[in-house]
């Protein structure tokens, strides 16, 4: 469009340009000739291109009045900058101090409280993970060879004290059965015949050893005293639980072979619990038998689970460079679980140190950062040391001291405007 409005105007300019020649030779009458041929020649171009020139005579008026107007206002003079009052000093310590002239911090976002110190536990990080207590813990496996019949417990079932767990074909427990069964036959018989005393005696030893060679091979005393009751013998023997607790791993199936020795099945008590966890080697002097250790699991981030240390590894892992710890956990809840990661928090002594909220502390990395109010416009922020006394509150070591006003709500946010001016 801009292309067409220019050309229109040079061709015009060119038609036009003799008629102010002879305007400029002939006088004020040849001007008026010129004025009117200049109107007449606008009338007799066609609408469209009638309104192109009226649309270039406004924009170079609107050029022209912009000129005007640039010429008569002073477009250089002096605009005052005002500069930031704002001013953040770096110290070599790493603390940062923050002036804010002018500004007033929400109370109700920024909230300062006095640094007090206190007594506070001092612990060291234990981490490390569940486990079922190997003390109280069975493993099931054949006496002698035979082949599994049937199976009644099967994994993760709930067991009690003689409950049946598998039931197997064994010719070793069947001549023990049948042993037993004479000898306690032959002991009745000389029993009622007071003449054979001497008998007797021998009987009663061969009875007896009958009954361990099946109690050896797994029968339970019920079923040593069913076979001398009923006089028969049982076709399977059935081996049952040891302890109350659950199956945690089978390892037959019915109809396998198994040989003596071979593992039936892993049996656990899963309300006893331990918790191994690793203490490394700057952590071992204070480390005693029987310490009271708190541990904190992810699947219950607002509970706290109590375990004491009953043993204390004598060597020390090459790998890790950690010492093993481990302690006894009760599960009375049924929460825990074997193999659970936990963190265990283990009391050594205490400690002076300033408690304040979690929310008080800023985490840049590695470092932890603390705010104090030093003016009623002046803030600085402190890198400090210390550790997580739990979920909500943090014991400062070191960095803070007493009678400080230390920003306990609102720190990361003031921290965003140290971060703006250190950029």
């Amino acid at each position: 469009m801009k292309d067409k409005i220019l050309s229109f105007l040079n061709q015009l300019a060119e038609k036009v340009k003799p008629i102010l020649h002879k305007g400029a030779h002939h006088g004020t009458h040849h001007a008026k000739v010129a004025a009117v041929g200049l109107a007449g020649l606008y009338w007799n171009l066609s609408p469209q291109n009638r309104y192109r020139v009226r649309l270039a005579a406004f924009a170079f008026a609107i050029l022209s009045l912009g000129i005007v107007v640039g010429r008569v206002t002073n477009v250089n003079r002096a605009v005052k900058i005002e500069a930031s009052d704002k001013a953040l000093k770096v110290e070599s310590s790493g603390v940062l101090e923050l002036k804010l002239p002018g500004v007033t911090l929400n109370p109700d976002i920024y909230v300062f409280q006095t640094a007090e110190k206190v007594q506070v536990p001092v612990n060291i990080k234990v981490p490390g993970r569940l486990a079922f207590n190997a003390e109280k813990s069975k493993v099931l496996s054949a006496r002698a060879p035979g082949r599994v019949e049937r199976i009644y417990a099967f994994d993760g079932a709930q067991v009690d004290i003689g409950s049946p767990i598998v039931e197997m074909y064994s010719p070793e427990f069947l001549s023990a059965q049948q042993e037993y069964l004479l000898s306690s036959k032959t002991a009745k018989v000389l029993e009622a015949n007071k003449s054979m005393s001497d008998l007797l005696g021998d009987a009663r030893i061969t009875q007896q050893a009958a009954a361990n060679r099946m109690r050896n091979l797994g029968a339970a005393e019920g079923d040593i005293k069913n076979i001398e009751s009923t006089g028969k013998t049982s076709n399977n023997l059935i081996m049952r639980s040891p302890l109350k607790g659950v199956v945690v791993k089978r390892n037959v199936e019915p109809g396998s072979a198994v040989s003596s020795g071979d593992v039936i099945t892993t049996l656990a008590d899963p309300k006893q619990l331990w918790f191994l966890g690793n203490v490394f080697e700057q952590d071992f002097r204070m480390i005693k038998h029987g310490q009271k250790m708190v541990l904190h699991l992810e699947a219950y981030p607002e509970k706290e689970f109590i375990a004491y240390a009953n043993y204390i590894s004598p060597t020390v892992d090459p790998q890790t460079r950690a010492l093993l710890i481990r302690a006894d956990v009760e599960n009375t809840d049924d929460l825990l679980r074997p193999d659970m990661f936990a963190s265990g928090s283990l009391t050594t002594g205490t400690a002076d140190a300033v408690v304040v909220p979690q929310s008080a502390i800023v985490r840049i990395r590695e470092n932890r950062y603390a705010i104090i109010k030093v003016g009623p416009e002046t803030f600085r922020r402190v890198p400090v040391k210390g550790y997580d006394l739990n979920s909500k509150s943090f014991a400062i070591t070191e960095g803070v001291e007493q009678g400080w006003q230390v920003l306990s709500e609102g720190a990361v946010l003031l921290n965003d405007r140290f971060a703006k001016q250190e950029d």
